[in-house]
């Protein structure tokens, strides 16, 4: 893997809000909502109410949902949800939105409005959630190593 697309992926977690998450595992074993769960044989899939009118079985560095995980799984032939099943989950997402190419060229902000439909807290989203700053996306993207054109 590159150094834009570890980068990229380190942006994600980071906007995801998990690889900050005090004691985690760099983000992968962060429940949405920020508790962690421990053991990456299986997803977690546990069902967290967020708030009135939104539950999520998001989890994992890049928060992903049990019934993505469970398709990518398949699709992937993934032994577990341990670190490289969730980069390859990621990956994938990122390839199924056309991003790879601008990523790799350094169009930070081309990738990330491809991405956002994959990721409520990428700027754009549209999911009523938070959203982050492309600033200051790109900051911490520049500081994982990633390069912008």
């Amino acid at each position: 893997m590159n150094a834009n697309r570890k980068a990229f992926l380190d942006m994600i977690a980071f906007s995801e809000g998990t690889s900050t998450i005090k004691g985690s595992d760099d983000g992968y074993n962060v429940v949405v909502g920020g508790t962690l769960f421990f053991g990456y044989d299986d997803h977690p899939r546990e069902l967290v109410r967020l708030n009135k009118n939104l539950t999520s079985t998001a989890a994992g560095r890049y928060q992903v949902l049990a019934r993505y995980y469970d398709a990518y799984k398949t699709q992937l032939h993934l032994p577990d949800f341990g670190h490289a099943s969730q980069d390859a989950i990621a990956m994938q997402l990122i390839k199924e939105c056309k991003a790879l190419g601008d990523i790799d060229a350094g169009n930070f902000q081309n990738a990330v409005k491809k991405c956002r439909s994959r990721w409520a807290s990428l700027p754009g989203a549209g999911y009523r959630q938070h959203e982050n700053a492309y600033a200051e996306l790109e900051q911490a993207y520049r500081e994982a190593g990633g390069m912008v054109a």
